[in-house]
């Protein structure tokens, strides 16, 4: 973001504002650390501001400081709707797209606010006033401590504020160990936990809370669990009669892509998951090395994400999303390989 750019926002934020903040559909540790965080920044500054989610977040993350002041807009439209079109200033963070919000699109595509976008994913649309977009950021998190910087005001951030933003770096990185994590992760890091952020009960707060149900779901996926070794790919499905025998709750299978991505020379692997309820198959991608599975979910699954890292859906029923994934595999074997 260029120092014009800063200084007109911070020109912009000198006086209180009406501000919504807002971020993608299925939001995650990364959304949700980075709203709050920004949320709790502006409010300092007697902004009147608002976090909005498109629909609900996992159990595991409502105990970040202020998850209790957002609104769903699954669950109170009209009040959001409200929100945004009154907004003065819309920042949307962790996400490029209006798609990506849901039924927040039309809302957000009609807004006459100011937006500012802050994310760290590839291909952003233009539709922001302000964009500090950057790929190489390991989290949207980390680009709010950046944003806080710029405008040369870390000494507000105090343990609250610290604790949002850890939560979005923790988890985006796997905590610490994705390539995406550089050595200024790990300054900003040091700086939060010098601020008052309690690493270790984030950790125990984010991950190490499972109910019993959760880790049957997790034992059922491990079963499910397919390698295709001259694919070097694995891949991992849970229809909806699994979900319901396990009673899933958002965020249960959060991370468990990743253990199709640890077994030993495997380079790409997805996790299908059956929602009824929206009529699509959810699909998660991972990868090692420079395998881009940003590429493939935007080629063949509507979706998109990081070079490592990305979402997408399909539409056919899971048997037939499954069977189209592994069809279209031999056209990248060559890449698989080369890892």
């Amino acid at each position: 973001m260029k120092k014009q750019e800063i200084e007109q926002i911070k020109q912009l934020l000198s006086t209180p504002k009406k501000i919504v903040i807002v971020t993608h559909k299925n939001p995650d540790g990364d959304a949700i650390g980075s709203t709050l965080a920004l949320y709790h920044y502006l409010i300092k500054y007697n902004h009147k501001t608002t976090v909005i989610l498109p629909n609900d977040c996992p159990s595991f993350l409502k105990w970040v400081p202020g998850a209790e002041t957002m609104l769903i807009h699954d669950y109170q439209t009209d009040t959001s709707n409200r929100l945004i079109k009154d907004a003065e200033i819309v920042f949307t963070l962790d996400f490029n797209a209006f798609h990506r919000t849901g039924n927040m699109e039309t809302a957000l595509a009609e807004s006459e606010a100011l937006k500012i976008m802050i994310d760290h994913h590839q291909a952003p649309d233009h539709y922001a006033k302000f964009m500090f977009s950057d790929v190489n950021m390991s989290s949207t998190c980390e680009m709010i401590y950046h944003f806080i910087d710029m405008l040369k005001d870390t000494n507000s951030i105090d343990a609250t504020i610290a604790t949002c933003i850890y939560v979005g770096i923790m988890t985006d990185t796997g905590s610490f160990k994705f390539d995406c994590t550089t050595s200024t992760t790990h300054q900003i890091v040091a700086q939060l936990i010098d601020k008052g952020a309690n690493n270790s009960q984030i950790h125990n707060n984010v991950y190490d809370t499972n109910s019993y149900e959760r880790l049957q779901l997790l034992g059922c996926a491990l079963n499910n669990l397919k390698v295709l070794p001259e694919y070097r790919t694995a891949y991992i499905s849970l229809s909806q009669d699994e979900l319901n025998k396990y009673n899933y709750r958002k965020g249960d299978t959060e991370g468990v892509v990743n253990y199709g991505l640890s077994l030993d020379n495997v380079i790409l692997a997805a996790i299908f998951i059956e929602d009824q309820k929206e009529g699509i198959i959810k699909i998660s991608l991972r990868s090692k090395g420079h395998f881009s599975v940003n590429e493939m979910s935007r080629a063949h699954f509507n979706g998109g994400g990081h070079t490592n890292a990305a979402g997408g859906r399909s539409y056919l029923p899971l048997k037939d999303t499954i069977e189209n994934f592994i069809s279209i595999l031999p056209s990248y074997k060559k890449a698989l390989n080369n890892e």
